[in-house]
């Protein structure tokens, strides 16, 4: 990597934290220079707007928090237990890991609106990959007869998302974590409701 593109990945790696965690759009290019130590100049030879850094620095949480899905359900087993370790993945989310500020998709979904279309369009593929990821370990679980298919899956998928991110604005808003953690309690209770006999009795 030369060092034009080392000083670029610098940028975004330190301004993703700041940008999930004060917005993407409405932080201020003085707190990214603060953030990176550099000048504004300088942070404009490698970005064309603070629009394009903070598109960059989105892509990045996302990259981030992916990669930490993927690690966390590569060594499960089952069904029931690669959700169980998403849920996980979303407490240390609440606790600034691996990114600061929280979930980057709910962050970016409250923040975006018609007058940001790139961010609106770039949250959405986000939510897309973060459905269809779950999508599909549910209906693997159902093909795999380790989950009885009570709920349409797609049902299910909608369910599981929308309490976990609901959660996590309300632990955001009440700066309380009772939220989440009711959420994910519940979720992982619902879950084990779920699992066959067979997957029960191997567990």
């Amino acid at each position: 990597m030369r060092k034009g593109e080392r000083t670029k990945q610098m940028i975004i790696e330190k301004a993703s934290g700041l940008l999930n965690t004060q917005g993407y759009m409405c932080t201020p290019i003085t707190s990214i220079m603060e953030k990176t130590g550099m000048e504004k100049g300088g942070i404009y030879n490698h970005f064309k707007s603070k629009a394009e850094l903070s598109l960059d620095a989105f892509s990045y949480a996302i990259n981030t928090m992916s990669m930490t899905f993927q690690k966390a359900i590569e060594n499960q087993n089952t069904t029931v237990e690669k959700l169980n370790a998403i849920l996980d993945v979303f407490l240390f989310l609440v606790e600034g890991k691996p990114i600061p500020g929280g979930c980057p998709i709910l962050n970016a979904a409250i923040e975006s609106d018609d007058a940001h279309p790139d961010l609106r369009e770039a949250t959405v593929m986000a939510m897309n990959d973060l459905y269809s990821m779950i999508l599909r370990i549910f209906r693997d679980g159902i093909k795999k007869v380790e989950i009885i298919p009570t709920i349409d899956s797609e049902t299910f998928t909608t369910i599981f998302i929308s309490t976990i991110e609901g959660s996590l604005m309300m632990t955001k808003l009440y700066d309380d974590t009772i939220y989440i953690n009711r959420s994910i309690g519940f979720l992982r209770d619902y879950l084990t409701t779920l699992e066959t006999t067979n997957n029960n009795m191997s567990n």
